[in-house]
């Protein structure tokens, strides 16, 4: 068995330094009130059964809790007080260098949790390893400075967790929907030089990958950007190209049909296309942005957005080729081809591609093909989105998230048009919804108290992190706010206008709905005595996110929040706070959001069905998802679902598996085990363990993570059932 130290790091299991430990507390009372070995040696058995039953590797902290525990169980309540004030006592001059500690671990890459911490990130590469201690460096001012201290002992102790707090000391805000259009139109400005309209589609595409490299180094969450706003190169590509043969003709004195003409066009035409795209792949997938990973970009393909029937189908000539390419995925340093986490895709489900008859089916077939093997792209159904997402004018819109899930609320500018492109949100602070449920001990009345308690913490909490971007100056990111991304204000503006009104958002969020009615009522919420009192939660923090909004003029949404290695944290808090309860603290991970547990048996179908309800009420964010086997050879069952998802419910996804172990060769699904108490990574064929030489790639979150996940994201993976 292993232990997480303080800092982070992972060492063996010793017994011996428990019984030390306790011997040196026992030694410091009179001899009356000393325990004998024999009691000493019960209490480290003890110690070592509750660790154990974990499930999972015990962090130092909770050992000693153990111990504590175990001491006054024994009766010595003198040992016990020696061994509490000890343990205050070394507290206090730990907290003295605790970030010291952390990023010296960072440094030597043995911090298991940093390790962890992000599915895309490589904790050994300098530029990851920069921003990690960076962010140290910023946590540390965050909790010790810039927070109220109510606020950070609940995000310590998992009432609430305030997002990206090694982002909070910068003036960053969290994730947008890139505005490609005015950048490519009129012109943008990086790094000090200006970009002029493109004049050719593949100058286009290079120039996106620029901007996009540029905001994600401006702010610390997810970005998206739509393949409409490159479609109207296509046809200035067509004519440059189609000038081009003629000059070259011309030169020959060869004359030319016009068919012909417009064949040696087109074809030229989607090698351009070919080389446009690909540069959109390889650049997302190889750059590293200041913060250490490749830049979290969604890729958003709807041919509705298209301005006319031209545009449209150069729109769908884009669409083909970028699913092609993410269909071969990309070669990894073995030269085999394998499934990038980036640029996520995603395909919009409209009436012109859901029916056979309909005109771009074969773009939803190969979407499905693609999906089949790839994981991506996910889907939004149109008809859902306009039916959902309706602004004052009464109309509806349909539009992408802003990364994995985050999405923006309807909004009609000052001059009475819909507006999405440009806005970002602000920030996230998540509620517990658990540890409220425990908080009550069950009694309804009660719930509903410290329920009203923390909604309020999570007010103040979001409250501090619109304060912190009031008055931040366009001078801090002109990518961002003075040359197109979100906005085109002027130099030494600040960016207050634009925090009110609704043209962005902040963002409650939410996790554990299943384990939260599982122990107020003692069921899954799927069960329908059950789904009511679900439903009542999710109406209640509406309520509250419209309370607030009418009280700053600010746009709260309810957001189905992707916990990563957070769900984790929450569920060693509920341990530490409530013990083992069946059903609701036993497993390492809690559910991300409104989620059917992973591990009940639903189809897909009734699974979209029943979540539709509760995407309806997350209009922050959301997304769902159906686990399936590999479906490359039941393209048709992929298909149904996707038909189901467009009549059913506004965003969901279908996870697969898509592995590779570099040791033999082996392409199939690579397995998780657990040895010596730790889940690890393991190829069924030739059992290599070494996660260097493993491709893996699952959905962590609504995104695709490479990079290896903590022990409770692990398991939760681990007991995924199928849908499908």
């Amino acid at each position: 068995m292993k232990i997480i130290k303080r800092n982070g790091s992972e060492e063996a299991f010793t017994r011996d330094k428990i019984t030390h430990a306790i011997e040196k507390a026992n030694v410091t009372v009179e001899e009356k009130y000393r325990m004998t070995d024999v009691q000493i040696h019960r209490i480290v058995d003890a110690v070592i059964m509750s660790c154990e039953e974990l499930n999972r590797v015990p962090t130092v902290e909770e050992i000693q809790d153990f111990v504590e525990d175990q001491i006054m169980a024994h009766g010595a309540f003198e040992v016990a007080k020696n061994y509490i004030t000890y343990r205050y006592t070394r507290s206090l001059v730990r907290k003295s260098n605790t970030t010291d500690d952390r990023i010296l671990s960072l440094i030597e890459c043995n911090n298991e949790e940093a390790k962890q911490e992000n599915a895309n990130k490589n904790p050994i590469v300098n530029s990851t390893q920069r921003d990690y201690i960076a962010g140290e460096v910023s946590r540390d001012l965050t909790d010790r400075i810039l927070l109220p201290p109510d606020i950070v002992k609940a995000h310590e102790e998992g009432i609430i967790h305030f997002h990206d707090s090694d982002y909070y000391a910068q003036h960053m805000h969290n994730c947008d929907l890139v505005n490609l259009e005015d950048m490519l139109q009129n012109g943008t400005v990086i790094t000090g030089t200006l970009i002029e309209r493109p004049h050719s589609f593949s100058t286009a595409c290079n120039i996106a990958t620029q901007i996009i490299a540029q905001v994600a180094s401006n702010q610390y969450g997810g970005q998206s950007i739509s393949l409409s706003h490159l479609a109207p190169f296509v046809q200035v590509s067509r004519e440059k190209i189609r000038r081009s043969i003629l000059e070259e003709l011309e030169t020959i004195h060869a004359p030319i049909s016009e068919e012909v003409l417009s064949r040696l066009t087109e074809r030229r035409l989607r090698e351009e296309i070919r080389r446009g795209i690909q540069t959109i792949q390889y650049q997302v997938v190889t750059l590293l942005t200041t913060n250490g990973q490749a830049p979290f970009v969604t890729v958003f393909m709807y041919l509705g957005e298209a301005k006319n029937e031209q545009e449209r189908e150069d729109l769908a000539l884009i669409i083909e080729e970028t699913l092609e390419q993410r269909y071969q995925g990309v070669k990894n340093e073995k030269g085999v081809w394998v499934t990038p986490a980036f640029p996520k895709l995603i395909y919009v489900l409209e009436e012109d591609n859901i029916h056979e008859n309909s005109k771009y089916w074969y773009l939803t077939k190969l979407a499905a093909k693609c999906t089949a093997r790839r994981m991506v792209p996910d889907y939004i159904s149109e008809k859902k989105m306009l039916e959902l997402k309706v602004d004052r004018n009464g109309e509806g819109h349909c539009y992408p998230c802003m990364g994995c899930r985050s999405f923006l609320t309807p909004y009609v500018d000052e001059n009475g048009k819909p507006k999405y492109y440009g806005r970002f949100n602000q920030g996230v602070v998540t509620i517990n919804l658990v540890d409220v449920a425990l908080s009550s001990g069950g009694n309804t009345e009660r719930f509903w108290q410290i329920f009203d308690e923390r909604l309020e913490l999570c007010h103040r909490a979001l409250m501090c992190r619109h304060n912190r971007l009031k008055g931040t100056l366009s001078d801090a990111a002109p990518i961002l706010w003075q040359y197109g991304a979100c906005a085109r204000l002027q130099k030494g503006e600040p960016i207050d206008k634009l925090l009110y009104g609704g043209y962005s958002t902040i963002s409650l969020g939410y996790a554990g709905l299943y384990e939260c009615v599982k122990y107020m009522t003692g069921k899954s919420h799927t069960d329908p005595s059950a789904t009511p009192f679900a439903l009542e939660v999710m109406e209640y923090m509406n309520a509250a996110c419209r309370k607030w909004k009418a009280e700053h003029n600010i746009d709260f949404s309810l957001y189905g929040t992707p916990l990563e290695s957070t769900t984790y944290k929450f569920a060693k808090c509920l341990q530490h706070r409530f013990g083992i309860i069946p059903g609701v603290t036993d497993k390492s991970y809690i559910t991300n959001s409104y989620h059917v547990h992973v591990t009940e048996n639903i189809n897909a179908f009734d699974k979209l069905s029943f979540e539709a309800q509760f995407q309806k009420l997350s209009p922050g964010g959301a997304i769902s998802y159906v686990e399936v086997p590999d479906m490359q050879n039941n393209l048709d069952a992929v298909l149904e679902v996707m038909k189901f998802i467009y009549d059913n419910i506004i965003y969901a996804e279908l996870n697969t598996k898509s592995d590779y172990c570099q040791v033999c060769g082996y392409n199939g699904e690579i397995s998780i085990v657990e040895e010596h108490n730790k889940l690890i990574w393991k190829c069924p064929q030739c059992g290599n363990t070494d996660q260097n030489k493993m491709n893996v790639a699952r959905r962590t979150c609504g995104y695709i993570g490479t990079q290896f996940w903590n022990q409770g994201r692990t398991q939760e993976i681990k007991e995924r059932v199928l849908h499908l």
